[in-house]
């Protein structure tokens, strides 16, 4: 039996939601406070699988609330309740460690959906999180200040359920984050998966994403599982996602908020468990502003933000990169220290895979021993 603690200043709200609740399923044992007060004494009487928290209460809000229950049951899931103008707080709760949040007024499908999500999730056993290497081939090199950052960044919210979104320049190294955050959370194990949003056309995206069922279009030769339904108890990586369609937006939004997909052709609904993280190369600020993406998905997607900066900006992890890659290529050769110089006093507008090919290039075109001389010979301009 689930028990679930309502925590709404509201009594009319608290009304509806226990009504909702309730009609579903009898079994149900719910508990209600009045404000963050109240709360925080129940809570310290009792573990609940679940907490529906309002953001905005007088005494203590929602936020001060979910910080005791980090601390007291940090096995509880926590739902915020969001207002209107609530929608930054309930992102910030997510940072901390909330499931999910919902808005007033409470819509009745998005309500049960999240409420079934969160306990489902309360009821699975947790695995521990081992403290695994990332594999070589997606290290991310460097001792720069804004790597340490990322690498800081990268243990703190791995282990966590947060949805990521990584923002930086074509061939900065979005993808290492993303692989990084897998390898260091929980779901190791589980498949990562991942799809360039930019390489699909729009009228394949549905399909590719959420599936489809035989005969649902021409091409529609057999059932197909989406990279949602591939990703199941791992991560889904959408690089790339500030290409993608409004008409798609909309779908993965959808997903997103009820846990749950629909194949293409299909009426039955496939709950999911992944967790999603979403790269983009563009200002998603200003697509926003000029409509082409929708805020409130980047709201969902971005809960944490990590930013990775181009090579121009962290030119000391040249030269470790340039004998990473070096190292990576037969016949061994040598980097002397004016070549290096030289290379870390150009200009790499296409980051670390333009500093990858150039040394392959070096590597093929130069002397054993690879010079400043070397660099300037076969840069091209």
């Amino acid at each position: 039996m689930a028990q679930i603690l309502i925590v709404e200043d509201e009594a009319n709200i608290r009304r509806v939601l226990k009504k909702i609740l309730v009609d579903v399923d009898k079994n149900i044992n719910l508990s209600e406070a009045v404000d963050g007060v109240e709360a925080i004494t129940m809570l310290d009487e009792k573990t609940y699988d679940l907490v529906l928290c309002d953001i905005k209460m007088p005494k203590k809000d929602g936020i001060e609330v979910l910080a005791h229950i980090q601390k007291v049951s940090p096995q509880s899931a926590v739902v915020m309740i969001s207002g209107h103008g609530d929608l930054k707080t309930a992102v910030k709760a997510m940072r901390m460690g909330a499931y999910d949040y919902i808005s007033k007024p409470p819509d009745l499908n998005h309500l049960l959906k999240t409420v079934n999500a969160a306990l489902q999730r309360v009821a699975t056993p947790k695995k521990k999180t081992k403290k695994i290497a990332v594999p070589k081939q997606y290290t991310m090199i460097g001792n720069s200040e804004a790597i340490q950052t990322i690498h800081n960044m990268v243990e703190k919210v791995a282990p966590t359920m947060a949805r990521v979104m990584v923002q930086g320049p074509n061939g900065s190294g979005k993808e290492l984050v993303a692989r990084a955050l897998h390898f260091k959370s929980n779901r190791y194990s589980e498949p990562f998966v991942e799809v360039n949003c930019a390489a699909i056309p729009s009228e394949l995206i549905e399909s590719k994403l959420f599936g489809h069922m035989k005969g649902a279009f021409t091409s529609a030769h057999k059932d197909h599982k989406g990279t949602f339904e591939q990703a199941q108890g791992g991560t889904l990586f959408l690089d790339e996602i500030g290409d993608m369609s409004l008409a798609a937006q909309a779908k993965v939004l959808r997903a997103l908020e009820e846990h749950k997909i629909q194949r293409v052709g299909s009426d039955k609904t496939i709950a999911v468990d992944v967790r999603v993280i979403a790269a983009t190369n563009k200002n998603i600020k200003e697509e926003i502003a000029q409509y082409r993406f929708r805020e409130d998905l980047y709201h969902r997607l971005a809960v944490i933000e990590i930013h990775v900066p181009g090579l121009n900006k962290r030119r000391d992890d040249i030269p470790l990169l340039a004998d990473h890659f070096l190292s990576l290529l037969t016949p061994k050769k040598e980097l002397l220290p004016d070549a290096v110089d030289a290379l870390q006093k150009m200009d790499w507008t296409g980051n670390i895979r333009q500093l990858r090919n150039f040394i392959e290039r070096l590597h093929i075109l130069g002397g054993h021993q690879i010079s400043a001389q070397d660099v300037s010979t076969y840069t091209t301009t």
